[in-house]
C-alpha cells in the first residue's frame, strides 16, 4: 500500500521513566547497549520508517542525560513528560496540538525501551490501520501456559490455570488517529481511569483496536534479564550486518 504524501504521521515516545525494576543508577533508556544507548537505539528504528514524519521524545523535567545523547536528526524533538506514561503522552499530543499547520492525521506511540522493534513490523502496523481506518497495536499470541495466583503475592498458589486462545501479549508501536486518542486519554485521565497503555484509553472509550501480529523477539527492557537478552539480540543482529 502507498501511504497518501500528504498524511501525516508522529511518533511519540514516552521516555521520563525512572525504570526502578532495572536496578540500575541510570533510567533503562540511558543504560549502554553496543556503543548506543537504549534510548538511541529505538530511535534509530523509528527513523528508519520513512512515514513518519516526526518524532516526539517525553523525557523528565529532570532529565540530566538526554542533552548528551547529540541527536542530530532534525525530526526528532522533546517535551516534557509527567509522573506516568499517559501524562507524558499526553502532553506530546498537547504538543502536537497547537501547531494548526502540522497536526498529525495519525500517532504512532512506542515504548523508550523496545529498541528490537522490526522497522517491518512498524510498517505493516502502519498500513493495515489507514487501509482499515482503525487503531491498532502490535501484539504476539501468548504461548506459555497462564495461571492465576489467589492474591497479589509474590509467593502464591494458583487459582486457576487461564486459557490461552484468545490471549495476546500487547506490546507497541500503537498507532491510533490523532484527534481519537487525543479526545480519549484526556477523558480517561481526567476521570481518573486507570491507563497502562494508548490501547486500553482507546477501548474504555468505545474504540475497536486492531491486533497486529508482530515479532516475538520486540521485548521490552524492564528487568536486567531483559538487558541481557536485549544485548544478545542486538549483537547477534550487528554481527550478520558486518
Amino acid at each position: 500500500m502507498t501511504i497518501e504524501a500528504n498524511l501525516n504521521i508522529f511518533a511519540i515516545v514516552p521516555a521520563a521513566g525512572t525504570g526502578s525494576r532495572m536496578k540500575s543508577n541510570l533510567p533503562k533508556q540511558y543504560i549502554t547497549i553496543n556503543q548506543k544507548t537504549v534510548l538511541e537505539h529505538t530511535l534509530n528504528k523509528l527513523s528508519y520508517i520513512k512515514n513518519i514524519n516526526s518524532i516526539t521524545v517525553a523525557i523528565s523535567p529532570d532529565d540530566e542525560f538526554y542533552q548528551d545523547l547529540k541527536i542530530e536528526n532534525p525530526k526528532i524533538q522533546t517535551v516534557y513528560g509527567g509522573n506516568s506514561r499517559a501524562i507524558s503522552v499526553l502532553n506530546a499530543l498537547n504538543s502536537l496540538n497547537t501547531d494548526t499547520k502540522k497536526k498529525p492525521d495519525w500517532v504512532l506511540v512506542h515504548d523508550a525501551a523496545r529498541p528490537l522493534v522490526c522497522p517491518d513490523d512498524i510498517n505493516k502496523l502502519i498500513n493495515l490501520a489507514i487501509s482499515k481506518q482503525k487503531g491498532g497495536i502490535l501484539a504476539c499470541k501468548v504461548k506459555d501456559t497462564i495461571k492465576k495466583s489467589v492474591g497479589k503475592m509474590q509467593l502464591d498458589c494458583v487459582s486457576e490455570t487461564v486459557s490461552r486462545e484468545f490471549l495476546w501479549q500487547a506490546m507497541t508501536p500503537q498507532i491510533f488517529k490523532f484527534e481519537q486518542l487525543h479526545q480519549a486519554l484526556s477523558d480517561a485521565l481526567t476521570q481518573n481511569i486507570d491507563i497502562t497503555d494508548e490501547a486500553s484509553a482507546m477501548e474504555w472509550a468505545g474504540f475497536e483496536v486492531m491486533l497486529v501480529a508482530g515479532r516475538s523477539d520486540n521485548i521490552k527492557i524492564t528487568t536486567p534479564e531483559d538487558l541481557q537478552l536485549a544485548n544478545f539480540y542486538l549483537s547477534q543482529k550487528k554481527s550478520k550486518l558486518e
